[in-house]
């Protein structure tokens, strides 16, 4: 993953770890995903829900993005593990893709590893953010 400073929400870092605790109590050992999500969140910038970016994607953000390689446009919402729907283009922040794209600005390119090598992504627009409509509940 890219070392771009991104922004998460006190609200959105504080549900995340608790998730992250929460599965790493029922297995043996945290995946490289929930590792992965982890140091993302670290390393990010963590602001109130009223400071964060209308630009960035937060938790139920839903994100208009272009793949560099392929020139496909994809739209994403990244929600928590139990909202996934694929149909609905609901990813899991505890997806590869997921967690790669928490945090990250309109403008920003995104490099994320899947099974199949790298993907490389531009964000190009924040359709939906719920802190930008005032929605500041989890």
């Amino acid at each position: 993953m890219a070392e771009k400073n991104i922004y998460i929400t006190k609200q959105d870092q504080v549900r995340l770890l608790s998730l992250i605790d929460d599965i790493i109590m029922q297995r043996s050992a945290p995946t490289k995903h929930l590792r992965d999500l982890v140091t993302e969140l670290n390393r990010a910038t963590i602001v109130t829900p009223q400071d964060i970016p209308n630009n960035v994607i937060t938790m139920n953000s839903t994100a208009h993005l272009l793949d560099l390689d392929t020139q496909e446009e994809l739209t994403y919402t990244i929600v928590y593990p139990q909202d996934a729907n694929v149909d609905q283009n609901k990813v899991s922040v505890l997806s590869p893709i997921g967690t790669a794209l928490l945090g990250y600005a309109v403008g920003d390119e995104i490099k994320w590893q899947t099974p199949g090598g790298i993907r490389h992504l531009m964000l190009k627009e924040i359709i939906y953010q719920p802190e930008a409509s005032g929605d500041f509940h989890l």
